[in-house]
């Protein structure tokens, strides 16, 4: 397998599948200065209270931390400023028509190098409440202790 094919994942959101369920999950480019570029190959990049928004037709993600690159000096710009994603039409009125309905918002899952190209995984959620989080919690514990008693057999 060919570096040009594989992708190279650079942060992740793990705080949005235990806040939301993921309906769907859309890839986009993002709309980056040099030095950002710069920063994101280095893994400086945090996408924990990021979010996505639709703005006159428009995509941009909020939120986003990319830390200033080192020797970037006068380049480099405000690392929570909101960037463009860049999509087609026809996704961006998909994502208007889920955004609609009563629940459903934008969350970005990771962020990853694809061809030399950085690309941000953005998921269709639906918010989970209280009850939600703690079933999953319980379903995860019950699987853990399942697994350490079988390994405990053989």
């Amino acid at each position: 397998m060919s570096t040009k094919t594989q992708n190279k994942t650079l942060a992740t959101n793990r705080k949005a599948r235990h806040d939301f369920f993921i309906e769907e999950t859309i890839e986009a480019g993002i709309a980056l200065t040099g030095t950002e570029v710069k920063s994101f190959r280095q893994g400086k990049v945090n996408l924990k209270e990021s979010y996505a928004m639709v703005e006159n037709s428009e995509v941009f993600i909020h939120g986003m931390h990319v830390s200033p690159y080192e020797q970037g000096n006068i380049y480099n710009v405000d690392p929570l400023r909101k960037r463009k994603l860049l999509l087609h039409k026809r996704e961006i009125r998909k994502l208007v028509g889920y955004i609609t309905q009563k629940g459903y918002s934008l969350v970005p899952l990771s962020a990853y190098l694809k061809a030399g190209k950085v690309k941000i995984e953005l998921a269709i959620a639906k918010g989970k409440k209280l009850y939600d989080k703690r079933e999953d919690i319980a379903k995860k514990d019950a699987e853990r202790r399942i697994q350490r008693h079988l390994s405990e057999k053989y």
